[in-house]
């Protein structure tokens, strides 16, 4: 058995400690190894709603990518994301990266452009992973962290997660 590193971006701005944690609850399940950022608050990117918490969490799956990502929706659905009448984003959660693969499978599209638009994916991604050369842009997260120009503000906030402090060293 063969395993791949992924690294997935998880974000709520509906009762987002609840479905976080149930995020990762699921998700402890799928990975091997799997390990967590900092939580991170953002405003809303492309909707009106409230403020989100964003983190990154990485590990290791023997899942093909299309089965990873349908078990990923699964775990959206049981946390009310395609609720008919849902408010707001209960649970969103994306492949950033999936080993080197770099391309259009199926309409899921990598590396997942978001790590290069948005402080919540990159800043995080670059904490968990700095060296990690990003297979596109051919630099190390850390760097294209260092140089982004990104005009979002993220705040960090206390969290834990089955006893595991997701809390920034800011904050600490």
């Amino acid at each position: 058995m063969s395993l791949t590193q992924v690294y997935l971006g998880l974000g709520s701005n509906i009762e987002r400690e609840t479905h976080l944690c149930a995020g990762l609850d699921a998700l402890a399940g799928l990975l091997v190894d799997m390990r967590c950022s900092a939580v991170f608050e953002s405003q809303p990117v492309g909707i009106k709603s409230g403020p989100f918490f964003n983190l990154v969490v990485s590990g290791y799956t023997d899942l093909p990518l299309m089965e990873l990502d349908r078990r990923l929706k699964f775990i959206e659905a049981d946390n009310g994301r395609y609720a008919p009448d849902r408010k707001g984003l209960p649970l969103d959660i994306d492949v950033l990266l999936y080993g080197e693969l770099v391309g259009n499978f199926d309409g899921l599209i990598l590396p997942r452009a978001e790590i290069l638009k948005n402080a919540f994916v990159l800043w995080p991604l670059s904490l968990m992973a700095p060296d990690r050369v990003h297979p596109e842009a051919g630099k190390p997260l850390a760097e294209l962290w260092r140089d982004a120009r990104i005009e979002q503000v993220l705040a960090p906030v206390g969290f834990e997660w089955q006893g595991q402090q997701l809390t920034s060293d800011v904050l600490l």
